[in-house]
């Protein structure tokens, strides 16, 4: 090896030293930040909000955050103090906050800590630690109501938990928090009168923004796909890979109100798929029909809970929140009535 050679591998070990290094220095910084703000939140909440003196509290705290920011400098505004009560109020045992909130920047807290729902708020907590949402895609997720759109969502709280603590203790991740109903596709910006094909093209021509509505754990493998039995051609509109599911998801996209005979050709191509294309250590291939309009009744008569096959309607243009909201409410609230 030449001195060239010497100094390129040198360069390269320390750079690796160099870059971990940062990392934990930046991991530890922001982890004792948090831990500051909680304790802060805490002597807060004890010695000004608990004594009686809650009348006085604003002034007190205004008056906290001008000293705190005259000697210290930024990050002791009233608004930021009033977010470490918040996060003591939720969290009054230290151990179970830094659990919760495990490599996540205080930036990433103060979005979480309006979420009064518990388990609502864990579900975004450990999504965004999956799969490294910024705070910008967690607003986005949280303000497009992606928990309420969930298969998880709809199952009792003592499964939800379960299965929010396997995420996070395992890394498991299962089908009821992957797929979504209705999936928004407002991104997409299609005109009020398009085809299946518009349809399929603006998805590809956005694929970096679909598979963030989808998950990040979703790869693109085909569109299309051509598969030939009994010398008749079939195309499957698009193929998807799943990592943490191991396995193909099939998307067929269907315009207007789902039909029974949708279901038997995904059965065909997932049979397809696992018989041809499945590997070993692969689970079998996961089909999802897309349509603008679910048709309840037939969904329910024809699928069973342990089918392969999701139906799930998409949205191009996203309606008003409290609209949005109160349907999805609903729907929650039926299927835990079941």
């Amino acid at each position: 090896m030449n001195d060239l050679d010497t100094n390129r591998d040198v360069f390269g070990k320390v750079s690796v030293l160099v870059e971990k290094a940062r990392k934990k220095i930046a991991s530890t910084i922001n982890e004792e930040m948090i831990i500051l703000y909680w304790n802060i939140g805490k002597i807060i909440k004890e010695d000004i909000i608990k004594l009686d003196r809650a009348g006085y509290g604003k002034q007190i705290v205004q008056s906290l955050s001008d000293r705190l920011t005259q000697k210290f400098g930024k990050g002791f505004s009233p608004q930021n103090l009033w977010y470490t009560v918040q996060l003591f109020d939720a969290y009054p045992i230290l151990h179970s906050m830094r659990g919760e909130f495990k490599n996540l920047s205080w930036t990433h807290i103060r979005t979480l800590l309006p979420i009064k729902d518990d388990l609502k708020r864990k579900f975004y907590a450990a999504l965004c630690q999956q799969e490294h949402w910024n705070t910008r895609t967690l607003n986005s997720r949280i303000d497009s109501m992606l928990f309420e759109r969930t298969a998880l969502s709809k199952l009792p709280e003592e499964t939800i938990a379960n299965q929010l603590r396997e995420l996070k203790e395992k890394e498991k991740m299962t089908p009821e928090l992957v797929f979504r109903d209705p999936y928004v596709l407002d991104f997409l910006e299609l005109h009020n009168s398009y085809s299946e094909r518009d349809l399929e093209n603006a998805i590809l021509n956005a694929l970096e923004e679909f598979i963030l509505e989808f998950g990040k754990d979703f790869y693109f493998v085909d569109r299309q796909k051509r598969i030939t039995l009994d010398d008749d051609d079939f195309y499957i509109d698009l193929v998807f890979y799943h990592r943490r599911l191991k396995c193909f998801v099939l998307i067929e996209l269907k315009m207007g109100k789902f039909k029974a005979e949708y279901k038997g050709k995904m059965e065909l191509y997932l049979r397809y798929m696992e018989k041809y294309e499945m590997l070993e250590g692969e689970n079998p291939p996961i089909g999802l029909i897309l349509c603008s309009e679910k048709g309840k009744e037939q969904v329910e008569m024809l699928f069973l809970p342990e089918d392969k096959i999701k139906v799930a309607e998409y949205i191009t243009k996203l309606p008003t929140k409290e609209l949005f909201a109160e349907k999805l409410n609903k729907a929650i609230r039926a299927a835990q009535l079941k």
